[in-house]
């Protein structure tokens, strides 16, 4: 597949890029409209597709880039994480989804909806970027708030927060609640 010159462009810069590529950036740099950026991008996608190559051309964190295909993540996490624990613990993974779901929020009421002391963890997301102050609550102390940013957007390869999953989907249903609550109850055997 021959691809169009602005298409060529696209992925050149698409290619150097260290972050995901705004369409209206790459609208600029080519100086053709938005539009055509998108086009562009789909062509590039249809091409790798086609081609079976080894990335993809993928909208993520409200831009573009070239992303390995997730039929090789086994290769390149080898590859990328010799000797690297790049994974996050329960416990960030329950902060980082209450961020996600409930930001702006405050470390106090992460801790109280987790019931525990959040600061550490709550360090460790702002560390790997995943979490930033992203205001400050009005009241008595003034409590930072905090937010997700595009980093978590990226690891997760969203495009927005809107393409979370709806809390509803996560949750157990009242079938099973109820089956926890028998469980739970003194003389059930547990």
């Amino acid at each position: 597949m021959t691809l169009s010159s602005e298409a060529r462009a696209v992925e050149a810069v698409l290619i150097a890029a260290v972050e995901p590529v705004a369409p209206g950036l790459l609208s600029e740099l080519l100086e053709v409209p938005a539009e055509r950026i998108v086009e562009c991008c789909d062509e590039l996608a249809d091409a790798c597709r086609q081609g079976n190559r080894g990335f993809e051309v993928v909208r993520v964190a409200g831009g573009y880039r070239i992303q390995t295909h997730p039929d090789l993540a086994p290769y390149v996490e080898r590859f990328a994480n010799v000797g690297v624990s790049a994974r996050l613990s329960a416990a960030a993974l329950e902060t980082l989804a209450i961020v996600a779901y409930r930001q702006p929020v405050s470390r106090s009421q992460i801790a109280a909806l987790r019931g525990v002391n959040v600061d550490g963890v709550v360090r460790l997301l702002e560390h790997r970027g995943y979490i930033v102050a992203a205001g400050r609550a009005d009241g008595p102390g003034q409590a930072v708030l905090y937010a997700t940013t595009d980093a978590f957007l990226e690891r997760l390869g969203l495009d927005c927060l809107e393409d979370l999953p709806p809390v509803a989907e996560l949750l157990p249903g009242p079938e099973a609640v109820a089956e926890l609550e028998d469980q739970l109850r003194p003389g059930s055997g547990l």
